[in-house]
């Protein structure tokens, strides 16, 4: 008797949950905190105009001006939600590169290789002293991504 009692159990335990995960999304790709990060959700990317600056200065071996060293590191404080802020640098390293013409290219600006900007950009709230999310637990305050070479 008890055996049905625990299938019967586990049959409205699965049902439930299976119920929960469709509702909130659990088998989508772009599901969890990150995903209010998405501009089709009408997230609103920072432009960190500040950071470009910084970012380019620092990769060309240039003194950073304290005023654009403040003003990036307040650019990406504001973004409230600490999961968009590497997103938002990755966007804004997009951008820069399609700015330049960046390609396959190793060169970015003279002076200055792809990879050396990209964990520039990426060390940026590590930098500013602003938080965000490290679940591996590994590399505190670099945005993920700078780990993968096309990113």
């Amino acid at each position: 008797m008890w055996m049905k009692t625990v299938f019967w159990g586990l049959l409205l335990f699965m049902l439930v949950a299976t119920t929960m995960a469709v509702e909130y999304g659990a088998r989508s790709h772009n599901s969890g905190p990150w995903s209010w990060c998405d501009p089709a959700t009408g997230y609103k990317v920072s432009t960190l105009t500040g950071c470009r600056a910084m970012v380019k200065l620092q990769c060309v071996g240039s003194q950073v001006p304290e005023a654009v060293l403040r003003d990036c590191c307040q650019q990406l404080a504001n973004i409230n939600n600490e999961w968009c802020r590497c997103g938002d640098l990755s966007s804004m390293l997009r951008s820069v590169y399609q700015e330049l013409g960046v390609r396959e290219g190793k060169e970015v600006l003279p002076g200055c290789l792809k990879e050396v900007m990209k964990l520039t950009a990426a060390s940026v709230p590590e930098v500013c002293k602003v938080p965000i999310p490290n679940p591996s637990g590994d590399r505190a305050g670099v945005c993920y991504w700078a780990a993968y070479p096309d990113a």
